[in-house]
């Protein structure tokens, strides 16, 4: 857009004279007509939106300001464009779905304080918090509240909320990093100094020392520790005071009370000449934990797979292919390209692409798109999204993905799908759906946790009253020994932490994880159920032969009509006709589940399926010529393929051939030699069936089963108390899909069957189906080993702590320590293989 020096740089209206809102955007001062677009303005480029104004194609309105409130320009439609999305377009309440990014999360407790607080809100339906990426997703009824007070409320118990976008993603991560380590080298500086000083005090307790120079030592101590306890120490009491602010306990009151109980002790004993000081302890201790607590932190986020970051895998510009006739048709592009016509591109901001431009995607470049390959030959490794480390070929009609790498030589690719079409971003959506669950173990620990803090409190003042009935001078020392060494972080971290790894693997190994109950459940398996058709096989079935039964048409014209019949379903077997598609257009088409397809050509009805479909009221020629006989048709139907007919008259028999997936027989033994019985459910024919089961050593298999009796089939297993997994492709698939302990669909998979399952194989092998149950498996061991640790420790520190064994800086020492086990542990699974085992 335009904008002279008398427009407002956001709506383009006048600026009144004598007026000055300016705000800074892109490096340069921009001008405001009023304080509303200023307020706006500010906003949008604060959130780190500022490509707003590059890319909107039209003026933005001028905002009426909601009075009362400072984030209040959250709930104006130009701020919320980027991280509000409707959460189903056609619900009939309007539900919306904000992302946020949360400064201040320090620990488990803190995303259930979160949660706990939003959910109090009327408009507020669901939340969920990741910790490591400090993202919350929050599911809003917009007739019940403003979204301005989401980003109130958690700025009322100490959060500063903002919208969630890669660049502040980076921009907090960053900053919570840096900030880290401020104050990990001031209490470090501090613990330095202190405890060479504290070496002083010691070494005069033994040889003498006045107590002019003792009281002056221990001034000295107070100078250094003060700025630890106060700068350094602040995240604790933060933490602390949020969740008392709510009526909740959390780790960090232990810890709070500690810090703060020993320095206020030590300032009166350097005061009044008390007998002991713990400037020294305090200062390790806060140091240690927070060493401990950065440790975490950066083990955390290296575990953690965040949705938004998929989108950096997108470079923000393009090579625009400038064709000379703007109006050329898509599959005039590899034409045009060809003699040359297409030689002069653009660099041009994404999302400013759209479908069946055509782009140029040099070597060593990113994919912007979804698309097809119009012109030239090379490599492009798809490991982001497959899992698979081997380049695939592409060449002419190839497609090609958003966020895959061409590594050979340039190609030239039609758009068919941009920006939240693609699938990459369809991953995203799904990590994210993945990430807004909370298992049940998860959510389990953290109330534990609640509950362990109001114990140790109880225990540390019980020893606090024994030792100062028998021995006063350790009482305060032991206390604060109790209140640190048994802080549950340990315990907290002991189940997220290993999930979180477990599910950034199986991403990597191709098998996406899109609800939270996946990685318990792998694990607890006890059936395993297939379908056929573009699971076990290819779901690239190709034209074998045409069987001719009655009537005049070629075999050209009947493929033609099957083409026809088939052009309106995105089912595997429609593809096999694609190639045959003409000039043939039928009206009225349907498509009849697990039955086959109909329409009306040149006023009769054509079918395409199964025999008893195609020819309800089993209407034969009687020709001589004919070979259309019950007989003849039996035989037909016992093999892989489709009848055609007109008017219920059977004209021809269609032979398809699907070839079984790569690595199907391996995956089916794998999961046999796992215990797991094997199961093929199928709406082909027996035959067909039976020849698939045989093959690929399934001993349960059946035919010709609708979607209602596969689901029917799966429950009566589940009414057996066994836990099912399915594993599909199709729409057909959709309810038993639903239904299933845990689903998984397959690549190529309808949208609505990806919806509904709750992991997606990316790469289409099967194999990684056992693999992932082995991980699981891991995960689950690593999820024992943790909490046995943690647990294990607490009953071993308390009991030493409360007899005096463990001073202040040992506690803190065994605490951190035993964070970072259980994370280190954790972190095992991301060294788990990727690569499936070879075939």
């Amino acid at each position: 857009m335009s904008h002279t020096a008398q427009s407002c740089y956001h709506c383009d209206l006048p600026v009144p004279a004598g007026t000055d809102f300016p705000v800074e955007i892109d490096g340069e001062s921009r001008a405001m007509c009023c304080v509303g677009c200023q307020a706006v303005a500010s906003a949008i480029v604060n959130g780190g939106l500022s490509q707003f104004y590059q890319y909107r194609s039209e003026k933005a309105s001028t905002p009426e300001l909601l009075e009362g409130s400072s984030w209040a320009v959250y709930d104006l439609p130009d701020v919320q464009q980027d991280f509000v999305v409707a959460v189903d377009p056609n619900a009939p309440t309007g539900n919306i779905q904000a992302q946020l990014l949360i400064g201040g999360i320090t620990c488990a407790a803190c995303v259930w304080l979160i949660e706990k607080h939003l959910l109090r809100l009327p408009q507020v339906e669901k939340v969920r918090v990741n910790a490591s990426t400090h993202r919350c997703w929050v599911e809003v009824n917009p007739d019940n509240g403003l979204i301005s007070e989401v980003f109130e409320s958690l700025d009322g118990i100490g959060f500063r909320p903002q919208a969630a976008t890669d660049e502040n993603q980076n921009k907090l991560l960053d900053g919570e990093n840096r900030q880290a380590l401020r104050r990990l080298g001031i209490a470090g500086l501090g613990m330095m100094q202190v405890g060479m000083v504290a070496i002083a005090l010691y070494g005069g307790e033994l040889l003498g020392i006045t107590e002019q120079w003792q009281g002056f030592l221990r001034i000295v101590s107070w100078l250094f520790a003060t700025p630890v306890v106060f700068y350094s120490a602040v995240p604790f009491y933060r933490a602390s005071y949020r969740a008392l602010k709510v009526r909740h306990l959390v780790m960090d009151v232990p810890v709070s009370i500690a810090i703060l109980l020993a320095y206020f002790a030590s300032c009166w004993a350097t005061l009044n000449s008390g007998p002991d000081v713990y400037f020294d302890s305090v200062s390790m201790f806060t140091f240690l934990l927070l060493l401990g607590r950065y440790l975490e932190m950066r083990a955390r986020h290296r575990a953690g797979f965040a949705a938004g970051n998929l989108g950096q895998m997108i470079p923000p510009t393009a090579h625009k292919v400038i064709l000379s006739d703007p109006k050329t048709a898509a599959e005039d592009a590899a034409a045009a390209i060809a003699a040359g016509e297409a030689n002069e591109v653009e660099t041009v901001p994404v999302k400013s692409l759209s479908a069946n431009d055509v782009v140029l995607v040099m070597s060593g470049e990113t994919i912007v798109c979804d698309g097809v390959v119009v012109a030239g030959q090379s490599q492009v490794d798809e490991s982001l999204l497959t899992g698979e480390s081997v380049a695939v070929p592409k060449q002419l009609d190839s497609l090609v993905a958003a966020g895959t790498f061409n590594g050979e030589s340039p190609l030239w690719v039609r758009i068919t799908a941009i920006g939240s079409q693609t699938r990459l971003s369809s991953i995203s959506r799904l990590v994210a759906q993945a990430e807004q669950e909370k298992p049940a173990q998860v959510a389990l620990a953290d109330k534990l946790a609640g509950y362990f803090v109001a114990a140790v409190l109880v225990i540390a003042v019980s020893v606090f009253w024994y030792w100062w009935q028998h021995k006063p001078e350790d009482a305060l020392w032991i206390a604060l020994s109790v209140l640190v060494v048994t802080c549950p972080c340990a315990l907290s971290l002991a189940t997220p932490v290993a999930l979180t790894a477990a599910t950034n693997t199986l991403r990597r190994q191709g098998l996406l994880v899109s609800r939270g109950h996946v990685v318990e459940l792998l694990t607890r398996l006890n059936r395993v159920i297939f379908d056929k058709t573009g699971t076990l096989t290819e779901g690239l079935p190709s034209v074998e032969s045409v069987h001719i039964l009655a009537g005049e048409y070629e075999q050209d014209q009947l493929l033609e009509i099957a083409a026809a019949l088939e052009s309106g379903n995105s089912h595997p077997i429609a593809k096999a006709f694609k190639p045959f598609l003409g000039a043939i257009r039928l009206t009225q088409l349907r498509s009849f589940t697990a039955q086959g397809v109909e329409g009306v050509y040149d006023g009769d009805k054509f079918k395409l399926g199964k025999i008893e479909f195609v020819s309800a009221e089993a209407e034969y020629s009687q020709e001589p010529s004919s070979v259309d006989t019950p007989s003849t048709l039996a035989s037909f139907d016992e093999q892989q393929g489709l009848f055609l007919s007109q008017e219920g008259r059977v004209l021809a028999f269609i032979s398809l051939a699907d070839p079984l997936r790569k690595n199907a027989k391996l995956a089916v033994e794998q999961l046999q030699a796992k215990n797991l019985q094997v199961e093929l459910l199928s709406g082909d024919r027996p035959a067909t069936v039976c020849h698939i089961a045989n093959v690929l050593g399934i001993e349960h298999a059946s035919a010709s089963v609708s979607p209602e009796q596969k689901l029917a089939k799966m429950q009566q297993h589940q009414a057996a108390s066994e836990r099912v997994m399915m594993v599909g492709d199709g729409i057909n698939d959709v309810p038993v899909l639903s239904g299933a302990d845990l689903s998984v669909a397959m690549p190529g998979a309808a949208d609505i069957a990806q919806t509904h399952a709750d992991c997606l194989l990316l790469s289409g092998d099967l194999q990684v189906i056992p693999v992932a149950i082995d991980t699981a498996n891991k995960a689950r061991k690593i999820i024992r080993q943790n909490i046995s640790w943690a647990v294990g420790y607490n009953l071993l520190a308390l009991p030493l702590a409360a007899i005096g064994w463990v001073p202040p800086y040992a506690a803190a020492i065994g605490m951190s320590l035993s964070s970072l086990v259980v994370v280190l542990n954790a972190l095992r699974l991301n060294h788990a293989a990727v690569q499936t085992p070879a075939a």
